[in-house]
């Protein structure tokens, strides 16, 4: 069968679109940037295309022959690159439509349990999505995952991971609140049954594991599971981490998709509770536990790096921008005296003078730029090459500047690591 995963690359749809792949199917995976999808999984067709934008034109050679569509796409919260309402209402309906007229006979929405009676738009916008779906022709089947575990980590799974790894203790919010888990490969089952011609139709599923667990008793066991001592639980004031996601809901119109944010705090202050039963009723199969999954996933140093450099990560960021603003500004500032060190090398006055000034609007573009998701990796690259002129003009204006007490030039080899440390994590997927 020909099938139409969309947010295809994600987390959830990455999984969905490889155990389709592996099941015989034609799959046509859609996302917003998928260049580096075509080379991951150069088995399936992928096509550039963003849900909450695309209309039926775009739609239509998309879905033309496909048996199935599956929507694993959605959003957390509004931000410059996602609108809630777009993603999970406006979008789905413009799908569904131009699925109609394509001929699909089934459609799988991938939502998220809670949001039948959950508070906030995130909830309210997957409610009318389903509602949406509910009101079509197609043979429609709605799966609900609890929190979604996967050998990857990406989004909520990252932190969690990064709080296990915590140095001496585990700070955690909310750490009685009851969450349940489920593996993003018994997601990934789920939809290869609902996609089947003779699949059940017009039913929504929670799919979570029977064991319930609170969030206290997962990230210990994330914990145990890295191979690291147990630690105490830290239970953070709920007003510090209500200050932190402001920040993050900040943040997030700079590009930084972080999922410690307003929506994932107060979904977590409700819990992620889901009923076990019904996807053992409805798809004939039953979730691993979460230590069953965890035991299927052997952890080694390479899960351990990225827990314990999650968090390393924005303050690597926030360095350098520090780090190359205060260059900038202070050479700016004391412009006189950053020029004598110039003209001390035999620079005339006015090009020493001129040299600094251009050096420091550099650096504070450098700084400003490297906040900015879109445009950290070319600042970071620019670091580099700046640091690399700075050296090689000081060795050849001033190169007794490389004895100097306090080691000014000595400082910018570190500096320059430093980026290329902050380049290396740059990925989120």
């Amino acid at each position: 069968m020909r099938i139409v995963v969309i947010g295809g690359y994600g987390l959830i749809g990455g999984y969905v679109t490889a155990r389709l792949v592996r099941d015989g199917h034609t799959v046509v995976g859609v996302g917003r940037d998928v260049r580096a999808a075509r080379r991951r999984a150069p088995g399936v067709e992928w096509v550039e295309g963003d849900l909450a934008a695309a209309g039926s034109d775009t739609w239509r050679p998309v879905l033309a022959g496909a048996g199935a569509v599956v929507n694993c796409a959605g959003a957390l919260q509004d931000g410059p690159r996602d609108h809630l309402e777009g993603a999970h209402v406006a979008g789905l309906r413009t799908l569904i439509e131009a699925g109609v007229h394509a001929g699909v006979s089934r459609f799988i929405q991938v939502s998220a349990v809670g949001v039948e009676d959950g508070p906030g738009a995130f909830s309210r916008t997957k409610r009318e999505a389903e509602e949406v779906l509910r009101g079509s022709d197609l043979d429609w089947v709605i799966l609900r995952p609890g929190l979604v575990l996967a050998p990857a980590a990406y989004g909520g799974s990252a932190l969690l991971r990064a709080l296990a790894a915590f140095p001496w203790v585990t700070p955690l919010v909310h750490p009685g609140a009851i969450v349940q888990v489920v593996s993003v490969e018994d997601v990934a089952e789920a939809v290869t049954r609902a996609a089947r011609p003779d699949g059940p139709a017009r039913i929504s599923v929670d799919i979570v594991a029977s064991r319930p667990t609170t969030l206290g008793e997962l990230v210990a066991c994330l914990r145990a599971w890295l191979g690291l001592a147990p630690a105490p639980v830290w239970a953070m004031p709920v007003a510090l981490v209500g200050l932190g996601a402001r920040v993050a809901d900040a943040l997030a119109w700079l590009g930084w998709q972080s999922p410690l944010r307003t929506t994932a705090i107060a979904q977590l202050a409700r819990g992620v509770r889901g009923e076990a039963g019904q996807c053992v009723r409805e798809l004939g199969f039953a979730q691993r536990d979460l230590e069953t999954m965890l035991a299927d996933w052997p952890a080694g140093v390479q899960e351990r790096w990225f827990a314990r450099l999650y968090f390393v990560k924005p303050l690597t960021l926030a360095t350098l921008a520090g780090f190359w603003l205060a260059s900038g500004l202070i050479g700016i500032a004391r412009l006189d005296a950053a020029a004598r060190v110039l003209t001390g090398g035999g620079l005339d006055g006015g090009a020493a003078r001129l040299s600094v000034l251009c050096g420091g609007v550099i650096d504070i573009g450098l700084g400003l730029l490297v906040c900015f998701r879109r445009t950290a990796r070319p600042a970071l690259g620019g670091m580099l090459l700046v640091s690399a002129i700075y050296i090689l003009g000081t060795t050849i204006w001033r190169p007794d500047l490389w004895a100097d007490p306090l080691g000014p030039i000595v400082k910018v080899a570190p500096a320059a690591v430093l980026a290329l440390a902050a380049l290396a994590m740059m990925d989120e997927r």
